[in-house]
């Protein structure tokens, strides 16, 4: 196992590219679609599809789109591509920073007897397997029916969240589903946006007529990304919340706020046109909260039992100070994770709260049960703090 401390860096190091190339990448996607979506298409001039007049920054901009191509290439044409390969990049190093060179920790399910060798593989063979089933519906007839075609998509990604939920830990399910909307995402750009822009601006040079048909393809397939861009930015902020990667039904809850994350998107997108669908927004608020009251922890029924603190504390020690010590001695940690440790009672009693969601609730800690905690155990910690986790 490599170094915890320099595992540790590499994985800031290579979050930190991630996030700033998938907000440079995110943020064009947003930027471009609302240019498409508000141009003045009423009285364009000759060779136009439309205009627009915009303000930003004390300045103020004109931009036009042709309806293919100028009859002459500028000497500078701004192309986006970089934001989209740097981003899948940094996110395949840091799948394997985290979770392959940490797969018993983060990947393989709690229990599972599957090798480390078989999981990775499985990851990589669903991401190759993700865009090869995409891009063949999309050049399908589906691909002529958006509507039908976006169904069908979404109910394979909830098939595949569903399938990874079984075999993976609830993180390790979440991020697989992700890596295969990003896998599709980086897709699209390599094989079909970027080639119908090259055609496109090789017809001009050469002075032949360019075919339409490949940038209305770029087009399409550029909207796709847009509406895959909040699932994706969910998910990766998702291994903050256990109680929706460590419920029963995790696969559920993610397909939910995946539809709902694809509803606001979609408001978004429609606006400029309509307000018809201005009921997405308190839809989608309203269908967040109803999620968190379906799938909230039922409570603990508290029995008569008497339950000493030292109980409490052996358990502890026993299943949770090898990473959540001031020494951990668990060989993937070098400091406490997240600076958690319950060394003292006063610091195991602080933080009943999270003992509660992550070890009871949501059994997401220990991490892939590493320790072993039991059933019975799990429910000593619940019971002890149901009765107001006292130290005395």
């Amino acid at each position: 196992m490599m170094d915890p401390y320099i595992t540790e860096w590499l994985n800031l190091a290579v979050r930190w590219v991630h996030m700033i190339t998938g907000i440079a990448w995110i943020g064009a996607s947003f930027y471009f679609v609302w240019l498409e979506n508000h141009l003045e298409r009423s009285n364009p001039r000759e060779g136009l599809s439309g205009d627009l007049w915009a303000i930003h920054g004390g300045g103020i901009y004109h931009l036009e789109k042709y309806k293919l191509a100028p009859p002459q290439m500028p000497e500078t044409l701004h192309w986006f591509k970089w934001e989209a390969y740097a981003s899948f990049l940094s996110g395949i190093t840091l799948l394997a920073v985290v979770y392959y060179l940490n797969a018993q920790l983060y990947l393989i399910a709690p229990g599972s007897d599957m090798s480390v060798a078989t999981a990775i593989a499985i990851s990589i063979g669903s991401l190759i397997a993700g865009w090869v089933v995409y891009t063949t519906l999309c050049d399908s007839p589906l691909g002529k029916t958006p509507v039908l075609l976006g169904l069908i998509l979404f109910a394979l990604l909830v098939l595949a969240a569903w399938g990874f939920s079984l075999i993976y830990s609830g993180r390790g399910a979440f991020i697989h589903v992700g890596a295969i909307i990003g896998t599709i995402m980086v897709g699209n750009v390599f094989r079909v946006i970027m080639p119908a822009q090259r055609a496109l601006v090789g017809a001009i040079e050469a002075g032949r007529e360019p075919d339409p048909a490949l940038p209305a393809k770029g087009l399409l397939r550029s909207r796709h990304n847009n509406y895959f861009t909040l699932p994706v930015l969910f998910i990766m902020i998702s291994n903050h919340f256990p109680s929706t990667y460590g419920h029963a039904y995790n696969w559920a809850i993610l397909a939910v706020l995946s539809f709902l994350s694809i509803l606001v998107r979609h408001y978004f997108n429609t606006r400029h046109e309509t307000q018809k669908l201005a009921w997405a927004i308190p839809v989608a608020a309203l269908g967040m909260i109803t999620l968190a009251f379906v799938v909230a922890p039922q409570k603990a029924v508290q029995s008569d039992t008497q339950i000493s603190f030292t109980q409490v504390q052996q358990v502890i020690s026993q299943r949770c100070t090898v990473c959540h010590s001031a020494t951990p001695t668990y060989t993937g940690f070098s400091v406490a994770p997240l600076g958690v440790m319950m060394d003292t009672p006063e610091q195991i009693q602080a933080l009943a709260p999270l003992i509660q969601a992550q070890s009871i609730a949501t059994q997401a800690m220990p991490l892939g049960n590493i320790t072993q905690m039991s059933q019975q155990e799990r429910d000593l910690l619940g019971e002890w703090i149901a009765k107001g986790a006292l130290i005395e």
